[in-house]
């Protein structure tokens, strides 16, 4: 059984989502949007979470400073505008995030990253965050919007097709070699 997890909340309500995280008996909950609030479901901005997330037991983590997507500086953008998230992860603040991640791992406690978008291969959970663990060698399974666990190399399936990369001996995974997480949407 794994002890890190990630998941988008998306159109769930909270009630499901919730049943998701007890099925895998979570015991953290860590919040990696760079932005802890929601427009359409408030039940999944940050201080309705804390009170959710303890009524549950179930521990509220905000990471997004850390591990957040969305950069405030434009030195994290390329001239097209889209995040290039190989120079985001060499930031010390992320590594640090990913450092925490590790951690926890290796405590074995059972964590999930959330964030908004219910599809893996739409967030930066898989291309920036499960790309950089998976160079620390440790796993993280995804909750996809069918609410199935699906293997980091699963959704970077998804997310290229199934292409593999035929410059590198690691198909499309490796961030240090730039993959898919160079330009970034």
């Amino acid at each position: 059984m794994a002890n890190l997890y990630s998941i988008g909340y998306g159109n769930r309500p909270w009630q499901s989502f919730l049943n998701l995280l007890k099925a895998k008996n979570c015991e953290f909950l860590i919040d990696v949007r760079s932005s802890p609030y929601s427009k359409f479901n408030q039940s999944f901005s940050r201080e309705s979470l804390l009170k959710l997330c303890k009524e549950a037991g179930i521990r509220y983590v905000f990471m997004g400073d850390t591990l957040g997507g969305k950069p405030s500086s434009e030195e994290y953008f390329d001239s097209s505008g889209k995040i290039d998230y190989i120079k985001l992860s060499e930031t010390r603040e992320f590594q640090f995030g990913v450092s925490r991640l590790i951690t926890a791992n290796n405590k074995k406690l059972v964590s999930f990253i959330m964030c908004s978008e219910l599809r893996p291969q739409d967030c930066h959970r898989t291309k920036l965050i499960g790309a950089e663990l998976k160079e620390h060698g440790v796993e993280i399974i995804h909750i996809d919007e069918n609410d199935k666990d699906v293997s980091q190399e699963e959704v970077i399936a998804r997310l290229t097709g199934g292409q593999d990369n035929i410059f590198e001996a690691d198909p499309v995974i490796s961030r240090s070699r730039g993959s898919y997480l160079k330009a970034a949407k």
